[in-house]
């Protein structure tokens, strides 16, 4: 994913420059299309973001999800997708 992509987004627009840093390393890091490791990354990166003092907000989260599902196929998409759902309703208990 270029460099600039957040930067260009609208969707973006109003995330902290210190967020779009953050994203930007991350997005470097994403070369996978395997909805597995893209939650191991996001687990990481999660766990990165608290040690900077970074959070998201759920709409940022969701979005930058929906970008990194973008390399991947139809079959990995679902399978992220539930991957997501199970670990959304771990957050809820």
């Amino acid at each position: 994913m270029e460099q600039d992509f957040f930067k260009n987004n609208e969707k973006f627009s109003g995330i902290s420059p210190e967020k779009l840093e953050f994203l930007m390393k991350f997005a470097s890091q994403n070369k996978s299309g395997n909805a597995k490791e893209m939650s191991n990354m996001i687990l990481g990166a999660v766990n990165n973001a608290k040690q900077e003092g970074i959070s998201f907000t759920p709409n940022e989260t969701d979005l930058i999800i929906e970008i990194l599902k973008q390399n991947m196929s139809p079959e990995e998409q679902r399978k992220a997708d539930q991957i997501l759902m199970l670990m959304r309703g771990m957050r809820k208990r």
